[in-house]
């Protein structure tokens, strides 16, 4: 029987992926991220929301184009500025006024 110092230490397990970058491209998303310095210095908050469509999702970070307002630029969020990201339903249809005949 060996010595117990004979025996080779455990390896560490790799940490396991975060979830939101299984998530595929075109995924309605809301993404909790971490505010710069700067932002955090203007607006009075640590964190901001994202809701929109994810576009990309790697080991940088992920990028979400907003579905709110068309137009906006896509949002790039680093990998480690994510605090939290969820799947959400599609937007609801709006309810403006009915088309004139």
């Amino acid at each position: 029987m060996p010595s117990p110092s004979a025996v080779p230490p455990a390896v560490p397990s790799p940490e396991p992926l975060p979830a939101w970058r299984e998530l595929p491209a075109g995924t309605r998303v809301v993404v909790r991220r971490r505010l710069t310095p700067a932002e955090a210095a203007e607006s009075g908050a640590r964190w901001a929301d994202v809701v929109g469509i994810l576009t990309a999702a790697g080991p940088a970070g992920l990028r979400v184009r907003p579905d709110r307002s068309p137009g906006l630029p896509e949002v790039a969020v680093a990998a480690a500025d994510v605090e939290a990201v969820k799947p959400v339903p599609p937007r609801r249809p709006g309810r403006g006024r009915p088309a004139e005949a």
